[in-house]
């Protein structure tokens, strides 16, 4: 805590102590010497206190105490409030904590907080106050601040508006080193509105409502948006690999596999505090950082010698609540932080310790259980066998951290958490083994969420082991695809079944149990890809070099109904088939219209490019491109039409479907006719051309004393040359032609 030997005064040294002639100290000098910024590093400066007297100030301090304390250690007499002459505070005070990570934590954390309905704390360093408050860093004259001009903003969700009407959905493609940015215009060729080489130097990413498109570059993180796709932010993390944004866009997490490294100059925008952390959240809307974390060391199980190798680190490490409000991160086997956004700060204090925690999911909705009226958030999480203590599945309430519900689990191998997209329902997938643990079948337990109690139904009818697993979304039916042998990287990947499920059908509004309603067996699907507003669904092969199947499912097909499905809720139909060779990637767009699949370079280098299917399967556009490497639609912010205004658009959308399909024939006819007068210009174009050469080798004949018409000057050459008497060639040709033919028999 004391300040340099440079600035200690010539009075405070005792000359007859020593002579400084004779002992020299500069090597211990040099060894403790303790600059300026480390020796107040854990030392802050309060301001914007309410102003007391003497008699009030203890009052104020410990109230003040009681803040101070949330983010570190810190007494009463480590703070110092100093007095004016007039015997009133001075609306400040010096706090020390017992860390610079405690004094780091209480600026992040603590500035621009109420203390109380008047006064609004503002917390700085005090090495940050020497810094740029000494003297000559701050003109002594007051100068006005320079107000810019207004200029009016770039809607950011200008993508909204199709100009055409269609309302047409945008894509991105990242081929070869250029990104580009297009209508989709079904059939014909995709209508560009943005292409830049060298945009990113990894991938691109849409955010979750597609208001940004984010470029990777080893400076950092930058979004782009608007009509004229300029920088909107920018986030300076060096050699970045991953991102991550909240669901609501408020925020942004960015890793890296190498530590941050703040040089000694600084940075402009990270601070010391950062140095050595791998990742950092972000505020998008002042693109500042809010906090930044290093990577755990997480260790796998010992092998044969009993070495614990590193496990590769998971991703997402940090995962959202569905009202960015809380940020969860797991440390393995020991416990769960929730962070309070956006302050970042640690829930209560306190991690959530859970012994052997595996993994956690957030609900992606906010809940309605039944009878509960407060505002809560959910998420599960699973336990594995320890010792006689049983596997557990729990759902925990935040911000009460109250377990509301849990069941325990035997035998149990492996477990995978799945929520429905309105968290009305949660599957847990559990890959369960025998007692010789030489084989294995899969339960699925499934809670319903917004039923009193949260009761779970098992599904155990499925002996095989469940490899894929996905819910309908807004909906509740779901499909998994299961295979008899074991789950394992083979060169001939194993036969797979697909089985649907959905629920019976009851009275009134209740949500019957949920059974089987058709298994396609020998198949060699491994993927399932649900429109995102339900209904239909793609089964499809990825990634797999001897087939590349997509089959277009219906399930509320409106066709006659299977006698054996009549107390079913789904009347299931294959569509149609497709194959698309190497495909390694399929997506729906945000509308549930079309369908796009894609080769990606980045998996191999066969037949890259795209198609894009309509939601029955009819391929309506295969564009082989080289170098082709991602492919992603543009999402849409959820609508703003309420459930009364929707189910009347759906009530009337005959009516709506007969304006579209005059407007489509109107469309396809207009597109002829531009058709022909394009065929027709080019051929006018052409004509023209033609008529400027021939004029151009004529002008050239007459300079050179050539006739401007060879062929016609050779004619009249022969015609004279035969008018002069040249012998003509006589040809005889002699030809046989059989009359009559008679045949006559003789005995």
């Amino acid at each position: 805590m004391a300040p340099s030997f440079d600035h200690l005064r010539d009075e405070d040294l005792d000359e007859d102590d020593f002579d400084q002639d004779e002992v020299d100290i500069s090597d211990l000098q040099e060894k403790y010497e303790v600059s300026l910024e480390q020796g107040y590093d854990t030392f802050v400066v309060v301001d914007n206190l309410p102003q007391v007297d003497e008699g009030k100030k203890p009052s104020l301090i410990k109230f003040l105490l009681k803040k101070l304390n949330t983010v570190g250690k810190t007494r009463e007499d480590l703070i110092f409030m100093p007095m004016g002459e007039d015997g009133q505070s001075l609306r400040f005070a010096f706090v020390e904590y017992s860390s610079a990570a405690e004094a780091a934590a209480a600026v992040r954390q603590l500035d621009l907080v109420p203390l109380d309905k008047k006064n609004i704390m503002r917390v700085n360093k005090l090495t940050d106050i020497d810094r740029y408050g000494r003297e000559g860093r701050i003109d002594e004259n007051y100068t006005p601040p320079k107000i810019e001009e207004f200029h009016e903003q770039e809607h950011l969700r200008s993508f909204m508006a199709d100009p055409t009407g269609r309302g047409r959905d945008q894509f991105v493609m990242y081929r070869g080193d250029s990104v580009g940015v297009f209508w989709n215009n079904e059939k014909d060729q995709p209508e560009n509105i943005v292409d830049r080489p060298h945009w990113t130097e990894t991938f691109v990413q849409w955010s979750p409502l597609g208001t940004y498109l984010t470029s990777v570059h080893a400076q950092g993180v930058q979004l782009w948006g608007g009509p004229s796709w300029t920088r909107q932010k920018r986030f300076p993390h060096p050699f970045v690999n991953l991102v991550a944004f909240s669901p609501g866009e408020k925020y942004l997490v960015t890793w890296s596999n190498r530590p941050i490294a703040i040089p000694d100059e600084g940075h402009p925008i990270l601070t010391l505090d950062d140095d050595g952390k791998n990742y950092i959240i972000w505020d998008i809307e002042t693109s500042k950082p809010i906090r930044s974390f290093a990577q755990l060391d997480i260790l796998g199980p010992p092998d044969e010698n009993g070495v614990k190798k590193p496990l590769k680190a998971p991703w997402p490490a940090f995962k959202w609540s569905a009202d960015d409000k809380y940020v969860a991160r797991l440390t393995p086997g020991a416990s769960i932080s929730v962070y309070e956004l956006p302050r970042m700060n640690l829930l209560d204090k306190t991690a959530i310790k859970i012994e052997g925690v595996v993994d956690f999911e957030w609900a992606p909705a906010s809940p309605q259980r039944d009878g509960i009226k407060t505002y809560e958030q959910l998420f599960c999480f699973w336990t594995p066998e320890i010792g006689s203590n049983p596997a557990r599945v729990a759902m925990m309430s935040i911000p009460s951290k109250e377990v509301v519900r849990s069941l325990n689990l035997f035998s149990v191998t492996d477990a995978k958490l799945h929520w429905q997209s309105d968290a009305a329902y949660l599957c847990v997938k559990v890959d369960r083994h025998s007692k010789s643990k030489k084989s294995q079948a899969t339960t699925l337990e499934i809670f319903r969420v917004k039923e009193k109690g949260v009761p779970v139904e098992v599904v155990d009818t499925i002996k095989d082991t469940v490899i894929n697993f996905a819910w309908e979304p807004k909906g509740d039916r779901f499909v998994i695809i299961t295979t008899t042998e074991p789950v394992a990287a083979t060169a001939v990947p194993p036969k797979t079944s697909v089985t649907f499920f959905c629920p019976e059908k009851m009275k009134g509004s209740a949500i019957g149990n949920f059974k089987h309603l058709r298994t396609l067996d020998k198949k060699n699907n491994n993927a399932i890809y649900w429109s995102p507003k339900g209904r239909f669904v793609v089964v499809a092969t990825v990634h797999n070099q001897q087939s590349s199947d997509l089959d277009f499912f219906d399930l509320d097909f409106e066709g006659e109904k299977p006698e054996s499905d009549k107390d079913m809720t789904a009347n299931l139909q294959l569509m149609n088939t497709a194959d698309h060779y190497g495909v390694t990637d399929v997506e729906w767009d945000p509308s549930g219209r079309f369908v796009a699949t894609w080769a990606s370079a980045w998996k191999h280098s066969m037949e890259n490019g795209y198609h894009i299917y309509d939601f029955k399967g009819e391929v309506l556009r295969e564009e082989p491109i080289e170098k082709f490497k991602q492919f992603q639609w543009r999402p849409r912010p959820a609508t703003l039409l309420s459930k009364e205004e929707q189910k009347t658009i759906r009530k009337n959308l005959r009516e709506y479907s007969r304006i579209f399909e005059v407007e489509d024939t109107e469309r396809i006819n207009s597109a002829d006719v531009a058709v022909v007068q394009e065929r027709r210009r080019l051929l006018e174009e052409w004509l023209a051309w033609r008529k400027s050469m021939e004029e151009e080798v004529a002008e050239e004949r007459a300079a050179l004393g050539l006739p401007a018409d060879p062929v016609a000057d050779l004619l009249k050459a022969k015609t004279a040359e035969l008018a002069a008497g040249e012998e003509e060639k006589i040809i005889e040709e002699i030809m046989e032609e059989v009359l009559e033919e008679t045949e006559e028999i003789v005995a």
